[in-house]
């Protein structure tokens, strides 16, 4: 698409130029998107039915799938924001599981409402008994990966609401809560089960980065303390992977969501694509 330069159009309030597209003779037009960060928009989704043609992208490398008010992203100048929230503040003065609450709620919580979401992830930590042994049967050397993405799907058959609506979002946030507080505990016990050593029960006493620390490494029969340094390494970390904007994984568990498929089902697939060599697509 490019601007006709014998017939320029009139451009839009924010001083942007329409996308002008001339098929058979005929001058279309495509209005501007504003973007808050980054690269400017132009909306084609009726580009198909006002030429019959389709826009071809291969790797969507031009093409945005969505308007997101999460995250933004640009690698090659080192800028990361959450919710508009620069990463460097927030790793230097946040948690993890607040900057979870500021991704899936959209603001950073007050300390009582960061108590209150702390304390529902920590009574969530705990995985079924049954679903503990579901565990053991896969080979102990068997992909994490792969057995990662069995466990999270199959999170979706002990929870008898997962198939009600997917669009409540008070079931949603039910699930992602859920998600936060036992996907560590699967990852702690694929890890003691490689290794051949005794699974752990998760402590509440603890912080979630410390005690999925003691989880992975500590052994039942030895006290644990962990060096605060790593502890708060391992949460910058945390901080930093928690969203990336439309990657390969993303893109899988929107795709796959859209479908009204669950969430578990959709994080699964999302496992799925992030096991790839290539987890960027």
């Amino acid at each position: 698409m490019a601007g006709n330069q014998n017939n320029t159009p009139e451009s839009n309030e924010s001083g942007r130029l329409p996308g002008v597209l001339e098929v058979d003779g005929k001058t279309i037009e495509f209005p501007p998107v504003q973007a808050t960060c980054g690269d400017q928009g132009i909306d084609v989704s009726k580009l198909r039915n006002q030429t019959g043609l389709v826009a071809l992208d291969p790797g969507f490398s031009t093409t945005a799938s969505c308007t997101s008010k999460v995250t933004f992203i640009d690698g090659g100048k080192g800028i990361l924001r959450y919710r508009g929230y620069p990463i460097d503040q927030l790793a230097h003065h946040s948690s993890f599981l607040e900057v979870a609450y500021l991704l899936i709620r959209g603001e950073l919580p007050t300390p009582s409402q960061l108590d209150e979401f702390v304390r529902r992830v920590k009574r969530q930590r705990l995985l079924h008994e049954d679903f503990r042994a579901f565990f053991t049967a896969f080979p102990s050397n068997g992909h994490p990966m792969a057995i990662l993405q069995g466990g999270i799907a199959g999170m979706a058959t002990y929870y008898e609401e997962t198939f009600a609506d997917v669009h409540d979002p008070e079931l949603q946030d039910i699930q992602a809560v859920q998600l936060l507080a036992k996907v560590p505990t699967m990852i702690s016990y694929i890890a003691k089960r490689a290794a051949g050593l005794p699974l752990l029960y998760p402590d509440n006493e603890r912080s979630y980065v410390e005690d999925f620390i003691r989880l992975t490494f500590g052994l039942p029969y030895q006290a644990y303390d962990i060096d605060p340094a790593i502890i708060r390494a391992l949460e910058v970390l945390f901080i930093l992977h928690a969203d990336h904007e439309q990657n390969c994984s993303t893109s899988t568990v929107r795709l796959v969501g859209s479908s009204n498929a669950n969430m578990y089902a959709s994080v699964a697939a999302g496992v799925g694509a992030l096991s790839g060599p290539l987890h960027g697509g």
